[in-house]
């Protein structure tokens, strides 16, 4: 039965929620306050990653809490006070992050990751967005053998756990896959299975205007107020006020500011995160997308230029940017290719909206008829959004996932 519904939110999440709806026959708005994949989504480092079985646990060893304190790392960086706001999930996150617990959750969160490129490939499709996606994988970096063989150790489980796929590379066969890259680098993984996007914003736009072509409505408007109307709910927004019978919340870090203003609670915070483009020097070319595993920094040939992605930082939500962490990932990245000029006219700033158990959102909000919820899926909204938007579509819709769900209700942190 065809029913009237609203998507806050229109990054990669809120939009394949979005399209996966309008594609089963309801009628569908779509609201932003900015033009689809203009915010987190855009700025990633635009890898679909079926090799990440392991969702990013908070660092419990001593060697490397004692390396990130001094708080000058490439890979993690941290605000005292946006520590401070966020201690009790980032206390939650640090005891889901070893033991039992994270080996449960990795279970779970890998239910989703397997799904992520079947998920993607039929919107790929019906977007004619195929020249956006390369497939063949991309290399994960390494300066020392010991760093290697650990990694090398864990892909080797995940290979049989998850069915995940990889080569390793020795030094000579890396610089022969990658000759411009600098000394110093005793060998990489090659993960084989992932596909890389040169432009993650225009493949959501792609998705969105597929959405548009299916009959679904784009509103470009601010939300103000979400509240029950009878049996169905009223968003007002700064064009207009819209009237559902359901709304699904996907607005990705700032959900837990639109929950909490209803009534409900989500221990959501965030990992922010900087970019800036280059162009190359010395007739220099990057072939895959790289990453530098023990320094924490990504180099991606987008369309745009070489992205250089940082790590995360610790941070609230609208706290000013700060710029030293993207500065030292530069200097880092300098070493490792010929990078050029900086493209952009300013650095990027995006927020990833966690949880403390590593895992998204996915299902309805708790005593709220009519509402659902979908965020909160950390470094992998890019990844999980056409996943999640299946799923979520067949839960709506009253019809039996092909996974367990229950991992990923809200209810279970209460």
């Amino acid at each position: 039965m065809s029913r009237n519904i609203i998507v806050l939110g229109a990054g990669m999440v809120g939009v394949s929620v979005a399209w996966h709806l309008v594609r089963r026959g309801h009628s569908v708005t779509l609201v932003d306050r900015r033009e689809p994949g203009r915010e987190t989504s855009f700025g990633n480092a635009g890898i679909i990653q079926r090799e990440a079985v392991r969702p990013y646990a908070f660092p419990r060893d001593l060697s490397t809490l004692l390396r990130v304190l001094p708080n000058h790392e490439v890979d993690i960086r941290y605000r005292p006070f946006g520590m401070l706001n966020a201690a009790g999930p980032l206390f939650q996150y640090w005891i889901n992050s070893g033991g039992e617990r994270y080996e449960r959750i990795i279970n779970e969160w890998a239910s989703l990751i397997m799904r992520c490129q079947d998920a993607h490939e039929p919107m790929i499709e019906a977007a004619q967005a195929g020249d956006l996606v390369r497939k063949g994988g991309w290399l994960e970096l390494y300066r020392t053998r010991k760093a290697l063989d650990e990694r090398v150790e864990k892909a080797r489980m995940d290979q049989g756990r998850f069915g995940v796929e990889f080569d390793v590379l020795d030094a000579a066969a890396l610089y022969a896959m990658e000759p411009h890259l600098g000394e110093g680098l005793v060998g990489a993984i090659h993960w084989t299975q992932p596909w890389m996007v040169s432009d993650p914003g225009g493949l959501v736009q792609a998705y969105a205007r597929n959405f548009e072509q299916q009959g679904g409505r784009l509103l470009q408007a601010s939300v103000e107020e979400i509240r029950q109307e009878g049996a169905g709910r009223r968003v007002v927004t700064s064009e207009e006020t819209l009237d559902a019978e359901q709304v699904v919340i996907a607005m990705g870090p700032w959900s837990g500011k639109v929950l909490s203003d209803i009534g409900i609670h989500v221990p959501l915070f965030v990992k922010r995160g900087y970019h800036m483009h280059y162009s190359t020097e010395q007739g220099a070319s990057l072939n895959h997308w790289v990453m530098d595993a023990e320094k924490g920094f990504l180099l991606e040939p987008m369309r745009a230029g070489i992205r250089l992605t940082t790590g995360a930082e610790l941070a609230d939500l609208d706290s000013p940017p700060q710029y030293r962490q993207l500065a030292a990932a530069e200097r880092a990245a300098r070493e490792l290719f010929p990078l050029g000029k900086r493209r952009d006219a300013e650095p990027w700033k995006g927020a990833r909206p966690c949880m403390p158990d590593m895992k998204p959102v996915i299902g309805p909000a708790p005593d709220k008829p009519g509402l659902w919820l979908a965020f909160g899926h950390g470094h992998q909204g890019f990844t999980l959004g056409p996943a999640t938007g299946e799923l979520l579509a067949k839960m709506m819709d009253g019809e039996q996932t092909p996974i367990d769900m229950a991992p990923f209700r809200a209810d279970r942190l209460e």
